[in-house]
C-alpha cells in the first residue's frame, strides 16, 4: 500500500514538472501596434497582434476591429469581439456611430459615411433621436441675419468668422475677396507682400514647406498687418522665431513679413519706452545696427545686488516667462524654477541649483526622439524676463536678451563669432519644435525636428564692483535639426548651463608683471648661482658648459617661480571667492583657465629637467671616508714569492669603514617630511574631512554636502588652490614637529652619524664640485676606536666627565662640520691620485694586465687616506687651509666671496651641512 502511495505521488510531481515552462517560456516576442497592418488588431491582453474577423479591419487606434465600409456592427464586445452585418443596397452608407445603415444622398466618404458640402450639417437623427431612413444636409444660414457656417467637425452651424462678414457681409468669400488661412481679405485691401511658407533646416541642408506656414503664415501676416490683430502678430512672431529669427533682405518668409510689418507701423508707438518693441507685435529684436549687442549688455547694469549669503532674493536668479502657443495664445507666467528650461530630467532640488547665484551649472543627457514627440507635440514659446523689486516695493522685470547661434543675417551666422559688435540680439525662443517640420498634414509625424539642444545662461560680473553687481544675464542657445527616421531609436544630446564671469584682463595683467618681476629675479638669482658654480669649479672661463648650467639654473628657479604663481592664484582664488559674502570676484571659466594650466605644465617640466640635473650632478660627487685608526705593533707576515717571514706592521680593520658606509648610505632616505603620512594625510583632509568641496565651483564654504543637493562642477584653479595648500601646510607642520620636537627629543639622525663617525675614527671628506665640498670630523679623541668594549665605556666615560679634548676640528671647539672651498694645487694632488683608481675602471684593453688590479686600489686607497688625512692635519704647508665663519650674506646667497688661490678654506656651518647630508 505504500509502494503503491510512492508512485501516486512521483507520477503526481511528474505532471507537475512536465506542465512547468522551461527557463525560455517566460519570454515573448516583442510586437507594436504598427506592426499588425490593416487586417489584425493589437490584443492588449496578449501584447501581441490578432486576426479581425470576416468583413474588418483594424480600428484608427489600432487595439480593436471595425467594421469595412458598407457593413454595420450588429454586436461589440471589444476587440475581435464584434459582429459585422452587410447593408442593404439602397441604404450603403452607415450612421457615424457605426450601427446602423442609412441612405446618403450626396455621397459617401472613404470611410462609407455620409458626406455633405460646405458650409451643411449632416443630420442623422431626428431631434427626439429617431434614427431617418435617408440622411439629411441642412444648409447653414450665412445671410445677414444669422451669418452661420458649419463648425470644422460639420455637425453644427456657428457664426462664421468675423473676417467673412467685415468683407462680405456673409459666410462666403467669394472672388475677388482672397480666402487664406481660414480668414477672408478684402481684395481692395493692401495686404502684405505673398509670404513663403518654407523653412529651411540648414544642419541638414533640408528646405520644406511647412502645412503649418502654408496655412496660417499669409492669414496671420494679412490679419496682423490690417486689424493689428494681437493674436494674429504672435502667430505671426512664433513663426518668425521657428525660422530661427533669420533675416535676408529679398526673402518674404516669416521673418521677412514681421520686419514688413515693423518697419511700416512706427506709427503705433512703442511699448514700455522699449524701442524695439511695437504695438500689437511681440518683442523679437534688439535692431539690427552694428554694436547694439555690447550697448544691451554693457550699458546697464541689473538693479539688483547680488551676495552668497543672504535673503532669497539675494542668492537666488528670479527668471520669469511670459509662455505662448504656436497660434499666439498668451498661456501664462512662469517662474523657471522646476526644470521649465531644463530637458533633461532631475530632483526638484538639484534642477532648482542651477538659479542659486555664483553656482555654476551644467546638466546634460541623452533624449529619446519619441518622447520629445510625444512631450512636445505643441511647441510653447517663451519671453525671458528676471524679476526684481524696485525702490517703491513694486516688482520690475529686465528683458533677457537672447543670443541664437543658428540665427542667419544675410545668409552669414553672425551669432556664432566672438565679436559681440556682429551679434544680433532677440527675444523669443522655443525648445522642441514638432510643427514646422510637419509637411502635408498636421496630424502626422513631422519629417523634421529642431531642438534647442545647447543652452547657457551667462551672468557677468560687473567690473571693480564691491556689492555683487552684474550685467544683464545672456542667454545662448544652440539648436540641432533632426531628420525622423525612426523616433524609437533615434537619440539626440541636450546640455544646459549657467555659467558665472568676469573680465579677467586685470587679474592676467598682474599675472603677467608678477610673472615678469620674478622672472626678472630669477635670471640674477641664476646668474648669482652660476658665478657660485664657477667659483666652486675653480675656473674663471665662460664657456659653454657655462651657459649649459646657467640654463639648468635658470630652469630650476623659473619652475618655482611658476610654482610660486600658480599656488598664490589658486589660493587667492580660493580664499577671496569662497569667503566673500557681497561679491566683488568671479571664479575664471574653463577657457581662462589656459594660462594657469600652461603655468602648471611648465614649473613641472622645469622642474622634471632641474631634477635630472641634479640627478647628474649627484651621480658625480666624491665620497672619500678617512680613516684615522693606525697599526697597533707588528705582526709576522710570508712574503709572497721570496718564502720569507717578515715583521709588518699590524693591518687596520676596513670593518669600520664598512660600516660608516652603509650608515651613509642610510640617511640618505631620512627627511624632515614622511612622504607616505605627508600622502595619506593630504587625502585624509580632502576626502574624509571634504576640503575637496571647497574646489566646487559654487558659492558654498561648506566641508560636506547632502547626496541630495546639485554637485556643481571642479575648477582646476580651486582644486590645485586647496591641495596645494593643505600640502603646504601639512608639510610645514611635519618640518616643524621633525625639527622642534621629534630631533629634540626622540633622535637627530644626522648628529647620530656624526657621534658615530667619531666613535669610529672616521671622517667624511666630499667633493660635490672641483674645489668645494663637505667635510664631517670624526677623529677620535681618545686616538684608537679599533678596541674592546671595555676600554671604548671608558673612554666614553671620560668624555663625559671632560677628562679629554674636545671633538672639533679646532683644539677646544665643537665643531666637526664643514664647508670646505679647496685650492687648484690641493685638488691637481688630489686628483693624481684618485687617477689611479678611476683608471682601473677604463676598457679592459688599456689595462695592465700582469698587474693586480687589488693591490693598486688598495695602495691607492691608502695613499688618498694619507694625503687626506695630512692635509687635515697642515702637513702640507703649500696646501694648507683655514678655518672660518661664512658671512651672512655669503649664506644667504650660497656662495663664498674668497676664492682659495693659497690656502684652501674651511667654513663653519652645522646647518648648512646637515641639509646638505640630507639632500645627499
Amino acid at each position: 500500500m505504500a509502494t503503491a502511495g510512492r508512485r501516486a505521488a512521483a507520477a503526481l510531481l511528474l505532471a507537475v514538472v512536465a506542465v512547468l515552462p522551461p527557463a525560455r517560456g517566460f519570454s515573448l516576442p516583442l510586437q507594436r501596434p504598427a506592426d499588425c497592418g490593416d487586417g489584425r488588431y493589437f490584443d492588449i491582453s496578449r501584447l501581441a497582434c490578432g486576426p479581425c474577423g470576416a468583413h474588418q479591419r483594424r480600428s484608427a487606434g489600432g487595439s480593436s476591429c471595425v467594421c469595412q465600409p458598407g457593413y454595420r456592427m450588429v454586436s461589440s464586445n471589444g476587440g475581435s469581439s464584434i459582429i459585422c452585418e452587410k447593408c442593404p443596397e439602397n441604404m450603403s452608407g452607415v450612421t457615424q456611430d457605426g450601427w446602423n445603415c442609412i441612405t446618403c444622398p450626396k455621397g459617401l466618404t472613404s470611410e462609407g459615411k455620409c458626406k455633405c458640402l460646405n458650409n451643411e450639417i449632416l443630420v442623422e437623427r431626428s431631434i427626439n433621436g429617431i434614427l431617418l431612413n435617408e440622411a439629411l444636409c441642412i444648409h447653414c444660414n450665412g445671410s445677414e441675419q444669422s451669418f452661420s457656417a458649419s463648425d470644422a467637425s460639420g455637425n453644427r452651424c456657428v457664426r462664421c468668422e468675423q473676417t467673412f462678414i467685415n468683407v462680405s457681409k456673409s459666410c462666403d468669400c467669394n472672388s475677388p475677396n482672397v480666402l487664406t488661412g481660414g480668414l477672408c481679405f478684402s481684395a481692395s485691401d493692401s495686404l502684405p507682400p505673398k509670404g513663403v511658407a518654407t523653412v529651411r533646416f540648414g544642419q541638414l541642408g533640408i528646405t520644406l514647406t511647412s502645412a503649418w506656414f502654408l496655412k496660417n503664415l499669409q492669414s496671420s501676416a494679412s490679419a496682423c498687418w490690417l486689424y493689428s490683430n494681437l493674436t494674429a502678430c504672435q502667430a505671426l512672431g512664433n513663426m518668425c522665431v521657428m525660422n530661427m529669427n533669420s533675416l535676408s533682405s529679398s526673402s518674404t518668409d516669416a521673418c521677412g513679413l514681421f520686419q514688413y510689418i515693423y518697419v511700416n507701423t512706427a506709427r503705433l508707438g512703442i511699448v514700455h519706452s522699449v524701442a524695439f518693441w511695437r504695438h500689437n507685435l511681440p518683442w523679437l529684436y534688439y535692431g539690427d545696427q552694428p554694436g547694439l549687442a555690447s550697448q544691451v549688455l554693457e550699458a546697464n547694469h541689473f538693479p539688483t545686488i547680488f551676495s552668497f549669503k543672504g535673503t532669497d532674493k539675494d542668492v537666488k536668479l528670479q527668471f520669469i516667462a511670459a509662455s505662448f502657443d504656436a497660434a499666439g495664445n498668451f498661456l501664462k507666467w512662469q517662474n523657471l524654477e522646476g526644470g521649465i528650461l531644463q530637458l533633461c530630467p532631475d530632483t526638484q532640488t538639484k534642477l532648482n541649483a542651477a538659479y542659486t547665484f555664483g553656482t555654476t551649472y551644467q546638466q546634460s543627457c541623452k533624449i529619446s526622439v519619441s518622447k520629445l514627440l510625444l512631450d512636445f507635440a505643441n511647441p510653447i514659446f517663451y519671453d525671458l524676463f528676471l524679476e526684481y523689486n524696485g525702490d517703491n516695493g513694486q516688482q520690475y522685470l529686465w528683458a533677457v536678451p537672447v543670443l541664437n547661434l543658428n540665427l542667419q543675417y544675410s545668409d552669414m551666422f553672425v551669432n556664432q563669432g566672438s565679436n559681440m559688435n556682429n551679434w544680433l540680439l532677440t527675444r523669443r525662443f522655443f525648445l522642441v519644435d514638432t510643427l514646422s517640420g510637419k509637411e502635408n498634414d498636421l496630424g502626422k509625424l513631422p519629417r523634421v525636428i529642431r531642438i534647442a539642444s545647447k543652452i547657457t545662461i551667462s551672468i557677468r560680473l560687473v567690473s571693480h564692483t564691491q556689492r555683487g553687481t552684474i550685467y544683464p544675464p545672456l542667454l545662448t542657445i544652440a539648436y540641432t535639426d533632426v531628420l525622423i527616421q525612426n523616433p524609437e531609436t533615434q537619440s539626440v544630446m541636450v546640455s544646459f548651463s549657467v555659467n558665472y564671469e568676469m573680465n579677467q584682463s586685470e587679474a592676467q595683467i598682474q599675472t603677467d608683471i608678477t610673472l615678469g618681476v620674478l622672472g626678472g629675479l630669477a635670471v640674477l638669482w641664476s646668474l648669482l648661482k652660476t658665478a657660485g658654480w664657477k667659483r666652486r669649479t675653480g675656473s674663471s672661463i665662460i664657456d659653454l658648459q657655462t651657459v649649459l648650467k646657467f640654463l639648468l639654473f635658470y630652469a630650476g628657479d623659473l619652475a618655482n617661480v611658476f610654482f610660486v604663481i600658480t599656488v598664490g592664484t589658486g589660493i587667492y582664488w580660493l580664499v577671496f571667492f569662497k569667503a566673500q559674502q557681497f561679491v566683488s570676484v568671479l571664479l575664471p571659466l574653463p577657457s581662462q583657465e589656459e594660462d594657469f594650466i600652461t603655468y602648471i605644465a611648465c614649473a613641472f617640466s622645469l622642474k622634471a629637467l632641474q631634477f635630472l640635473q641634479l640627478l647628474v650632478s649627484q651621480l658625480t660627487v666624491d665620497i672619500f671616508f678617512i680613516d684615522w685608526e693606525r697599526p697597533k705593533g707588528k705582526v709576522l707576515k710570508a712574503v709572497e714569492g721570496e718564502g720569507v717571514i717578515k715583521s709588518a706592521a699590524a693591518p687596520v680593520s676596513i670593518w669600520r669603514t664598512y660600516f660608516i658606509a652603509n650608515e651613509w648610505n642610510e640617511i640618505q632616505t631620512v627627511r624632515k617630511i614622511n612622504p607616505l603620512f605627508q600622502v595619506l594625510a593630504v587625502l585624509f583632509f580632502l576626502e574624509v574631512v571634504g576640503f575637496s568641496n571647497l574646489a566646487l565651483m559654487d558659492s558654498s564654504s561648506s566641508l560636506t554636502r547632502s547626496s541630495e543637493s546639485y554637485i556643481a562642477p571642479w575648477s582646476r584653479i580651486l582644486r590645485f588652490g586647496v591641495s596645494a595648500a593643505l600640502w603646504l601646510a601639512i608639510a610645514f607642520l611635519q618640518i616643524i614637529f621633525f625639527s622642534v620636537f621629534y630631533e629634540r627629543f626622540v633622535e637627530d639622525k644626522i648628529s647620530q652619524f656624526v657621534d658615530l663617525c667619531c666613535m669610529s675614527n672616521i671622517s667624511v671628506f666630499l667633493l660635490s664640485h672641483s674645489c668645494f665640498g663637505y667635510y664631517i670630523h670624526g677623529r677620535s679623541v681618545h686616538g684608537h676606536a679599533d678596541t674592546n668594549m671595555e676600554e671604548m665605556n671608558m673612554n666614553l666615560k671620560r668624555e663625559a666627565e671632560n677628562l679629554c679634548s674636545q671633538r672639533g676640528l679646532l683644539p677646544n671647539t665643537d665643531g666637526q662640520t664643514f664647508q670646505i672651498s679647496i685650492s687648484r694645487t690641493m685638488r691637481r694632488h688630489y686628483d693624481r691620485i684618485h687617477e689611479t683608481l678611476t683608471r682601473k675602471r677604463g676598457p679592459a684593453r688599456l689595462l695592465d694586465s700582469s698587474a693586480n688590479t687589488f693591490e693598486q686600489s688598495t695602495r691607492a686607497y691608502n695613499a688618498m687616506n694619507k694625503f687626506l688625512s695630512s692635509f687635515i692635519d697642515h702637513v702640507h704647508k703649500e696646501m694648507d687651509y683655514i678655518v672660518k665663519d661664512k658671512l651672512l650674506l655669503e649664506r644667504i646667497l650660497g656662495m663664498e666671496f674668497m676664492e682659495p688661490i693659497e690656502k684652501s678654506i674651511f667654513y663653519n656651518g652645522k646647518k648648512i651641512c646637515d641639509l646638505v647630508l640630507v639632500l645627499f
